[in-house]
């Protein structure tokens, strides 16, 4: 018999990916639901969306990801990130269905000199981070069984808005442009994570709430990222490294955010691409559309 399975946020990035991969398997049955279907923003909707479906699985890709709004809209982000993510643990717990909840690298501060652990010290600098974090405390202490939690960085994909469309975008608009080059990270295309997260499914059997890291694999700031980007697409632009303190911004992102994959590798026995494949690899989705 399949199981069902939940995917909120099906605008965004994640869940459009999930949606490409929801045929290959028969064992699972996929529903995709956006902000209409049931709005995270609003609690009792959560409760009445629950009372009238079953599912055996939810995957929260939702979420308050305007990180630089988040600073004067820390309310809405609150309730997305935190109180909503805090609701469907509660449902979890209740109705015995697995939670896999995507959360990000901004949870901790970039002052690492080693790429992150899962126990490594959370110190999240923005209001983003701090209620994605919030979020993650509440799955934690309510520990719903078979449930994880995924943190990732640097997101894109052929859908959506992203820094490889902006880039793109930019990049047969203008002559040269400035990018920062002292964030250090690793992108992470969301067809792999979705690939990832779908593998994952029949191996969730633990009684505690697991962390887990995933992003490709590899090492790039954002001015390596953008060379990339303008050199695997035979883009002509002149890309100048810039400091994070010539381009401010409301929040504070973290300069190092480099994820240890070594948990989710072993847990799951799955090898991860490098994140310049993964970006040839978009970059010819992209193509492909157009």
């Amino acid at each position: 018999m399949s199981k069902s399975v939940l995917v909120t946020g099906s605008q965004g990035q994640l869940a459009q990916e999930l949606q490409r991969l929801s045929d290959l398997d028969d064992n699972f049955v996929f529903t995709f639901v956006n902000r209409k279907e049931l709005d995270l923003s609003d609690l009792n909707a959560i409760e009445t969306y629950f009372d009238s479906y079953q599912y055996d699985m939810i995957i929260n890709c939702a979420a308050y990801t305007a990180v630089d709004a988040a600073e004067s809209d820390e309310s809405m982000a609150d309730l997305v990130n935190h109180k909503a993510v805090e609701s469907l643990a509660q449902i979890a717990k209740v109705k015995g269905i697995s939670l896999i909840h995507v959360s990000t690298d901004y949870v901790f501060d970039g002052t690492n000199f080693r790429p992150y652990l899962e126990d490594d010290k959370v110190a999240p600098q923005s209001v983003y981070g701090k209620t994605k974090l919030a979020g993650e405390n509440a799955i934690i202490k309510i520990n719903p069984q078979n449930s994880i939690i995924i943190r990732t960085s640097w997101v894109y994909s052929s859908f959506g808005n992203n820094f490889v469309k902006t880039m793109l975008r930019l990049g047969n608009e203008r002559d040269e442009l400035g990018v920062i080059f002292d964030q250090v990270g690793t992108p992470t295309y969301a067809y792999d994570l979705a690939k990832a997260i779908i593998q994952t499914f029949d191996k969730l059997s633990n009684k505690e709430v697991e962390i887990y890291n995933y992003s490709n694999e590899g090492v790039c700031s954002w001015y390596d990222f953008a060379k990339a980007i303008f050199e695997l697409s035979d883009t002509v632009c002149k890309v100048n490294p810039i400091e994070t303190k010539a381009y401010p911004t409301p929040a504070k992102r973290p300069h190092y955010s480099l994820l240890n994959k070594a948990k989710f590798k072993s847990t799951f026995g799955l090898e991860i691409p490098y994140w310049k494949d993964s970006l040839q690899t978009c970059l010819n989705v992209l193509k492909e559309n157009r």
